[in-house]
């Protein structure tokens, strides 16, 4: 009896540690998404924001977050038109700092991507279309291609802004060459595994996703005139649907869910929803609605709603039929996440909300302001381990938000 009640009690331990502790892999969360499981954070901050636990200064230009994985936490940025890795431990401490080639110093000069980490293995992608595969412990490179030489990739107005995804023992990316709008790399040697044969369409400053509809895998993204669907084990091309956007910015990841295909644009385009039939394998438009008409800051699929911010406001909305169920400013547009139960939303201005989805509105629970860092605030917020991180040009901040 007595070993069955310690057994019991190790079971609850290690089930709390398990519900707080949550690594954030790459850009969005787990799943790509901006939802995330973790649990046992504070309902509530102070007035003043929730207690800082350090910030860090000097991180170079950039709009890049940050992803956390087995005690560090890795960001880009650029100094002296290089672009750097950067890697922490959890008490804000540089551990190490590598180069992965020239960095995007045009228009809104800066890091675009976030790292990917898949074991022991980090990835990133320039702004360049220079993807760089590195020890992650240590920063030693292990491998490094020019995609733009390689597959003929054509860089866009604002620099390469996709954060690759890993999928087995392939790393995709959309260096939008002749015949290779996206390719598969192989992650341990970065040798071509395919390209998207007849595919020859720019990237649009998307990250894609990965869709399992019956037996058939998926990869799905945004490009600068289309919206594609790809086997992504062979990167043969199921449908290809033509979408054109102002600046052919379509910098938001879709999402899939129910057999709806949804995607948003900013410029007034709003969102669309698709109905995916034979599997995915075939695609045709549901709706359309010009309400949600969201730029960069990502949407949340939350128990059945997409939720993101518009220009001006935020907004839930039901993908199945495209019926917005309420809109509000809250911190104007910007960038979100969802975690236990709660949204952490990010406005372009510096003001920073934790906010709760009700069936009639959004109720504003505590709000603070972002003052450190430089230039725009476009950075995705994440948390994991029960750390809220937010990052604001050259400064990375880490605030406490685990429940006492």
């Amino acid at each position: 009896m007595r070993k069955q009640a310690i057994f019991l009690a190790l079971t609850i331990i290690t089930a709390a540690a398990t519900a707080l502790a949550a690594d954030w892999p790459q850009f969005r969360g787990p799943n790509r998404s901006g939802v995330a499981a973790e649990g046992g954070l504070i309902t509530a901050w102070p007035a003043e924001g929730p207690k800082m636990l350090w910030s860090y200064k000097g991180l170079g230009a950039g709009f890049a977050s940050v992803s956390v994985v087995d005690g560090l936490i890795y960001t880009t940025g650029v100094e002296d038109k290089s672009e750097y890795v950067y890697a922490f431990d959890l008490n804000g401490q540089l551990k190490w700092k590598k180069d992965c080639g020239p960095g995007w110093t045009g228009q809104y000069p800066g890091s675009r991507t976030t790292p990917t980490i898949d074991g022991d293995r980090l990835y990133v992608m320039s702004g360049h279309g220079r993807i760089t595969c590195f020890q992650a412990r240590t920063g030693q490179q292990i491998w490094q291609v020019d995609t733009f030489a390689v597959h003929g990739g054509r860089n866009i107005t604002w620099g390469i802004a996709e954060s690759v995804l890993i999928d087995g023992r392939k790393v995709i990316c959309t260096p939008g060459g002749p015949d290779a709008s996206v390719v598969a790399l192989d992650k341990m040697t970065g040798e071509t595994i395919w390209t998207s044969k007849g595919l020859s369409d720019k990237s649009a400053y998307c990250s894609p996703i990965l869709a399992e509809i019956g037996p058939n895998r998926l990869l799905i993204t945004m490009l600068a005139k289309s919206i594609v669907c790809l086997d992504i084990e062979t990167g043969k091309l199921h449908w290809q649907v033509p979408h054109k956007v102002n600046y052919d910015i379509s910098a938001v990841s879709p999402v899939y869910t129910n057999g709806i295909l949804y995607v948003a644009n900013n410029y007034r385009r709003g969102s669309i929803g698709f109905a995916l039939t034979e599997n995915g394998t075939k695609c045709e438009k549901k709706w359309a609605d010009k309400t949600l008409d969201c730029h960069h800051g990502g949407v949340m699929l939350v128990n059945g709603l997409i939720y993101g911010a518009s220009s001006s406001e935020w907004v839930c909305q039901d993908p199945m039929t495209g019926e917005v169920k309420y809109t509000q400013r809250l911190v104007g547009k910007g960038s979100g996440i969802h975690v236990d139960g709660l949204f952490y939303l990010y406005g372009e201005k510096g003001d920073f909300a934790l906010v709760k989805a009700t069936p009639n509105g959004f109720e504003t629970i505590s709000s603070f302001k972002i003052t450190l860092g430089t230039k725009e605030h476009w950075a995705h917020p994440v948390v994991s381990n029960g750390v809220l991180y937010v990052r604001h040009g050259d400064t990375l901040m880490a605030f406490d938000i685990k429940a006492k």
